[in-house]
């Protein structure tokens, strides 16, 4: 009986109900298309608000540029950020399915907050009616900018949740068989396309409203559009599989750090032997009577990596406490972790530049002749160009590059996680290169034409700024899916969740590092009585080519030390290696 329910049911899945999930039931392609038309409206709600919200918090909010670009930075970082403990809490107590859930909930109040203040002038800061060059007006104080920072960070805190359990919850939904893995490959592809599907309405559509209509109905339908997205959710819950939580990876992490240390400084000293991992099974449990659990250990790894010698102390014969007992599976988790760390790290600094899509680059259009023919272009719906090239480039590379690459390489993959998150990073590197060239251009024409203290729209044409837009937008399309997909398959089955996140992460930690190299660089450039380079109200005194041709040098450097770790990196999954 028990092995026939065995070969119904999904060993460590449940269905929403909490019963077992079934093979014919549960999973698969449709379960995993409903979490992809989820996430085309979340991003829709998430983005039409980000990629316009340096223009509303410096219009309406009347903060200075400079200021504008740090507070959208630290909201975007802190939203991703914040997927770390999605991720967390789905993979040790929750399931991603609740976390989801809880998350829409609470970016669905924060996005109403963010409404009511829009709509109600008594919420909002005094109408500025300066004109002059150095804008006197008073950004928004006291309870106003609570009530703006309340409902941006309740929005963060459920971006942050539902990107730390949706993505993990799709790829889910299919098996470790090869076919499973070829489509959940495809699925990534196909997640950051609907990411670019919600973005294209986003920065068309919504933002065209906020600029013409009102702030009130744009923050509106981001509302209408989260809560429209947690009823399809719900919808589809009868298709899902669940993964079944496993406890804390945190925990697991630091016990194997806290054993290896321990006897290394003290057990030894005692006279215990640490057991040899070259003597014993390669992936024992602490119980030698347990023949069958090892042989199921034994097939979950499938081989023993010797970097990291160092944890391989966490397992003794004798452990001088029950809480330091480790196995061998838990040290080998802990050092697959450790191994992707460098990947991580390097994706921090493409992830910067990544944030100049959300700051400078659109104040730079701003600056510009936003017209096409008759029809005026809110600057704030120029990422529409990397939008609309990821839409064309993912289902050409997910069903003519990727097979073709699988055809010649004779492999599961073709193209290797890491090779993909190393194009994004070249490509973040031209991005820049191209970002300091345009800029240039730009002051060149305010010089020559005697605008550079007017704040009238520069007789250029915004669509040079497209250019590093094309770049940036190459470069989110072959990193976030190399990421998540890198991050997903190599992580232990109980820390996928936590990994997944760390995509999300990079991204956070790039957007947090594009603040404080403004903020460092203004006390640099400033400190010998000498003008910031990126302060004031007006971009056209603003030194921006120096920064951008700084970020280039520092991608520069960044791309050798990923080389560096990349080129040692060995595959743990067997199809990959």
């Amino acid at each position: 009986m028990d092995e026939a329910e065995q070969l119904r049911t999904w060993e460590g899945y449940i269905d929403w109900r909490s019963r077992p999930a079934m093979k014919s039931r549960h999973g698969g392609v449709f379960a995993a298309s409903v979490v992809l038309v989820v996430e085309v409206l979340e991003n829709l709600a998430y983005l039409a608000n980000a990629s316009n919200l340096v223009l509303y918090l410096s219009k309406f909010m009347h903060f200075a540029p400079s200021s504008s670009a740090n507070i959208v930075t630290n909201f975007m970082g802190t939203a991703f950020f914040l997927a770390i403990l999605g991720g967390f809490l789905s993979d040790a107590f929750f399931t991603t399915y609740s976390i989801f859930l809880i998350s829409a909930a609470i970016e669905f109040m924060g996005l109403l907050v963010l409404t009511v203040q829009a709509r109600e002038p008594s919420f909002q800061p005094p109408i500025c009616l300066s004109t002059a060059t150095n804008n006197t007006c008073n950004h928004v104080r006291g309870g106003k900018a609570a009530i703006l920072f309340t409902g941006l960070y309740l929005a963060a805190l459920g971006v942050g949740g539902i990107k730390g359990s949706l993505p993990p919850h799709g790829a889910e939904q299919f098996d470790e068989t090869t076919k499973g893995r070829k489509q959940r490959s495809a699925f990534f592809n196909y997640y950051v396309f609907c990411l670019s599907c919600g973005a294209l309405i986003a920065v068309t559509f919504v933002v065209w409203i906020e600029d013409n209509i009102g702030w009130q109905w744009g923050f509106g339908i981001s509302t209408v559009s989260i809560l429209i997205s947690g009823l399809i959710f719900l919808l589809g819950s009868s298709t899902y599989r669940i993964k079944l939580p496993k406890g804390s990876p945190i925990t697991t992490i630091f016990k194997v750090l806290t054993a290896a240390i321990y006897n290394k400084c003290f057990f030894m000293k005692h006279g215990n032997a640490v057991m040899s991992r070259e003597t014993s099974p390669p992936y024992a449990t602490d119980n030698s009577d347990e023949g069958k659990s090892k042989s199921q250990q034994n097939d979950e790894i499938n081989t023993e990596t010797q970097d990291f010698k160092f944890l391989d102390r966490a397992v003794t014969n004798d452990p001088a406490h029950q809480a330091l007992e480790c196995t061998t599976k838990q040290v080998e988790d802990v050092k697959i972790v450790l191994r992707t760390t460098p990947i991580f790290a390097s994706a921090i600094m493409l992830n910067c530049c990544l944030a100049q899509l959300s700051t400078f680059s659109v104040q730079q259009a701003a600056t510009m002749n936003t017209k096409l023919g008759s029809l005026r272009v809110p600057p704030a719906s120029l990422p529409v160009f990397p939008v609309i090239f990821i839409m064309i480039l993912a289902p050409v590379y997910n069903h003519i590059v990727l097979p073709f690459a699988r055809k010649v390489t004779k492999t599961e993959m073709g193209i290797t996680h890491l090779q993909r998150i190393g194009a994004g990073l070249v490509m973040s590197i031209l991005a820049m290169a191209v970002a300091a060239m345009v800029e240039m251009k730009r002051k060149r024409v305010a010089v020559k034409h005697g605008l550079l203290n007017s704040t009238e729209p520069l007789p250029i044409t915004f669509l040079w700024i497209a250019l590093q837009y094309l770049f940036l937008g190459s470069a989110d399309l072959f990193s976030l899916a190399g990421l998540l997909e890198f991050f997903f398959t190599e992580a232990p089955v109980s820390m996928r969740s936590l990994a997944t996140s760390l995509s999300w992460a990079s991204l956070a930690i790039g957007y947090y590092l594009s603040s404080a190299l403004v903020s460092i660089v203004n006390s640099i450039t400033g400190y010998t009585g000498h003008t910031p380079w990126l302060k004031g109200s007006n971009l056209n005194h603003y030194h921006l080519e120096r920064f951008y041709w700084m970020l280039c040098l520092l991608s520069g450097l960044n791309f050798l030390h990923y080389l560096f770790w990349a080129y040692r990196y060995q595959y743990r999954s067997r199809t990959s290696s």
